[in-house]
C-alpha cells in the first residue's frame, strides 16, 4: 500500500452555490443504454471515506520571480526524466547543476517544453525554479455505491480539486480509505459547513482510485466495508424515473455510521448528457438539520433514493441555504465506472 502524505487540506463537497439557473420544463426523456437496464442493482454506501491520492508529475500551486512555469502547469519530466514526487523534482534540478532545465509539462490538456532557470541560490547554493509545487493530497467524502458484479465503486459526485489553482487533480495513484466522523461545523447561511474526519492515522485501505473526473472518483473496493444500510442492494433508478416528491440520502455525520435521512426533491431537470445537477433537493430531517444545519461539505457522494430505487448522489450545497441542495443521477455516475472498467478489460485483453 502506498504511502500518502497530507500537503494540503482540500475540501472533498463540492463548490458552494449561490446561484440557481434553472433549465426548461421536463419533458420526455429518451432512454439510453444505462436507463433500459432497469434491472442492474447496485449496493448504496453513505459511508464516510478517506481520499489519499497523488498526482501525475508535480502540480505548481505557486511562484516566485522569473519564470516560464504558471500556476496549474503539471510537471511531468526533467530533461527527459519523469519526476512523480515534489523530491524527485528537486533532487533532480540539483543533481543536474545547471543554470536552467528543461521541463515537459501538462498545461491546459496539453504537453509543451520549456526552459526555465535553475540559478544556485547564494544562502546555500541550491538551485531552485522559483515555484512551489504539490504532488498529494488527502480529504474526506462519502461513498455513493458499489457494484457488487465487478466491486466497481462510484463516490463524491465531483472531481478532487486542488485548493489553490481549483484544477482537477490528475491521478497517479490513489486509494479510498475507512474513515471516522470526528466532528460536524454546522452549514450557515453564507458559509458551508464540513464534516471533520479521521483516516490517515488509521490508514485501512479498503480500495483503489482509479480516475477522478468532474462527476466523481472511480475504483474497485478491496475490503469489506462496515454499516451497509441495503447490503443486499437496490435496482438503478433512471432519470425519467426520479421526480418531485420524499426521497432520503445515506450519509454519515457522526460516530453512528451511515444513517437513512428523509429530503424532499424540489425539482428534476431534463438532461441528454452528464451534469453534476440534475436535481434539486431539501433537507427536511429534523435529526440532519440539528447535527449539520442541512448539507454540509464531506456529505457529498451521499446516495439519494426514492421509491425504493438509487436515483443520485449529493453533488453541492447552496451557499445562500444550507439546508438545499444539488444531485447528480446516478446513471451519470455509472458511464464513469462502466467506462473505468471497460478499459481495465482492455489493457488486460492487450497484456494476455
Amino acid at each position: 500500500m502506498q504511502t500518502f502524505r497530507r500537503c494540503a487540506f482540500i475540501a472533498l463537497a463540492g463548490a458552494a452555490l449561490a446561484l440557481i439557473l434553472l433549465p426548461a420544463e421536463r419533458g420526455a426523456v429518451q432512454a439510453s443504454s444505462t436507463q433500459a437496464d432497469t434491472a442492474r442493482v447496485l449496493i448504496p454506501g453513505g459511508q464516510a471515506v478517506g481520499v489519499a491520492l497523488r498526482t501525475q508529475g508535480v502540480l505548481v500551486v505557486s511562484r516566485s520571480g522569473k519564470t516560464p512555469l504558471r500556476v496549474g502547469d503539471v510537471i511531468l519530466s526533467v530533461a527527459g526524466e519523469p519526476v512523480e514526487s515534489a523530491r524527485a523534482l528537486a533532487e533532480r534540478v540539483q543533481a543536474m547543476g545547471q543554470d536552467s532545465v528543461e521541463l515537459c509539462v501538462l498545461r491546459g490538456g496539453r504537453e509543451m517544453t520549456v526552459q526555465a532557470s535553475t540559478p544556485a541560490q547564494e544562502a546555500d547554493g541550491r538551485r531552485r525554479l522559483g515555484v512551489w509545487v504539490r504532488d498529494s493530497t488527502a480529504g474526506v467524502g462519502t461513498l455513493s455505491y458499489i457494484d457488487p458484479q465487478t466491486q466497481a465503486y462510484g463516490a463524491l459526485g465531483h472531481a478532487i480539486v486542488d485548493g489553490d489553482t481549483g484544477d482537477t487533480l490528475s491521478v497517479l495513484d490513489g486509494a479510498i480509505m475507512q474513515a471516522r466522523v470526528v466532528g460536524v461545523t454546522r452549514g450557515e447561511s453564507g458559509h458551508a459547513g464540513e464534516l471533520r474526519g479521521s483516516f490517515l492515522k488509521e490508514g485501512k485501505q479498503i480500495g483503489s482510485l482509479r480516475h477522478n473526473c468532474a462527476y466523481g472518483i472511480y475504483g474497485t473496493m478491496e475490503a469489506s466495508i462496515d454499516g451497509l444500510l441495503y447490503p443486499d442492494g437496490l435496482p438503478v433508478g433512471t432519470r425519467a424515473q426520479a421526480h418531485p416528491g420524499r426521497a432520503t440520502i445515506l450519509s454519515t455525520v457522526d460516530a453512528s455510521g451511515p444513517q437513512a435521512y428523509e429530503v424532499e426533491i424540489l425539482r428534476c431537470f431534463e438532461q441528454h448528457q452528464p451534469s453534476q445537477k440534475g436535481m434539486i433537493l431539501r433537507v427536511t430531517d429534523a435529526r440532519l438539520l440539528e447535527k449539520t444545519g442541512g448539507i454540509v461539505q464531506g456529505m457529498s457522494g451521499s446516495p439519494i433514493i426514492q421509491d425504493g430505487r438509487i436515483i443520485g448522489a449529493v453533488t453541492h450545497v447552496y451557499l445562500s441555504d444550507a439546508t438545499q441542495g444539488y444531485g447528480m443521477y446516478i446513471e451519470w455516475m455509472l458511464e464513469q465506472s462502466d467506462a473505468m472498467d471497460e478499459a481495465g478489460e482492455e489493457d488486460e485483453g492487450r497484456a494476455a
